[in-house]
């Protein structure tokens, strides 16, 4: 079986996604990072997870990352969270699945409890960073930053220890942020939560994993701080740690 497939949305759209031949209950849902794809080190071993343990497995690549199509600059959280909704809807179907957000994605995840409340068991955050535009970016930009972003309608900024990460951000993204803010909302499922941030985390601090777990009411909540942890959580050691609370869950929810 292919590791990728498209998803042709319309003639001149299609978003690259990755899944399997499984389709036991419940799928693990994966959703990557701002201007990340889904051939790194998390959604390779979580499809691994999934193979190894017979569950239905799912990866998606937003429009404008990675090989999807699109322009990165045109994207914005809406559109990423439909992106998601679509291929869910496509290859999850009515099945119950679990739900991955790394860092944006934990977002994107938030975002899908609209849709699919009665079908996500489970959800898993990885450096999660909703509202990072406003909240680590917009509020943190400088005078001059915030002017050139207005007039020119967008910038390229460096983030992160050593301009690690280089982010272009347009104006229209910013704006549409706003119109997606999950913090201030309330979720009542009765499920299972656990978030996982690393304590050297440079880019998110680890308030915001709390702030996802003060959202839900009535979960389960687990909140997991990897001590020389970063933002990625990609390595090893942590991804070990990451499965066996994903094992947890699902033995759970199974």
């Amino acid at each position: 079986m292919k590791k990728f497939k498209y998803y042709n949305i319309s003639r001149y759209r299609k978003l690259r996604y990755s899944t399997n031949n499984f389709n036991k209950n419940p799928y693990i849902v994966f959703l990557p990072g701002f201007m990340s794809d889904i051939e790194g080190k998390k959604p390779n071993s979580f499809r691994s997870f999934a193979n190894k343990n017979q569950i239905g497995f799912l990866a998606i690549e937003y429009s404008g990352h990675g090989k999807s199509s699109g322009k990165f600059i045109k994207g914005n959280i809406s559109l990423w969270t439909d992106d998601a909704k679509k291929l869910i809807k496509k290859i999850v179907k009515k099945n119950k699945f679990l739900i991955i957000g790394s860092s944006m994605g934990a977002w994107i995840a938030l975002n899908q409890f609209k849709f699919f409340k009665n079908q996500i068991v489970g959800m898993l955050g990885i450096g999660a960073a909703p509202e990072f535009l406003d909240r680590l970016m917009w509020n943190k930009f400088t005078k001059k930053i915030k002017n050139e972003i207005i007039k020119k309608g967008i910038t390229t900024i460096n983030h992160g220890n050593k301009t690690k990460y280089q982010y272009p951000i347009s104006h229209q993204l910013i704006k549409d942020g706003r119109k997606n803010k999950v913090f201030s909302k309330k979720i009542y499922e009765n499920i299972q939560i656990s978030m996982f941030h690393g304590k050297k985390d440079e880019v998110v601090p680890v308030s915001f994993s709390k702030k996802v777990l003060s959202i839900f009411k009535k979960a389960n909540k687990k909140l997991v701080i990897i001590k020389n942890g970063d933002h990625s959580l990609s390595d090893t050691k942590s991804l070990k740690k990451i499965k066996i609370e994903l094992s947890r869950i699902i033995k759970n929810i199974s």
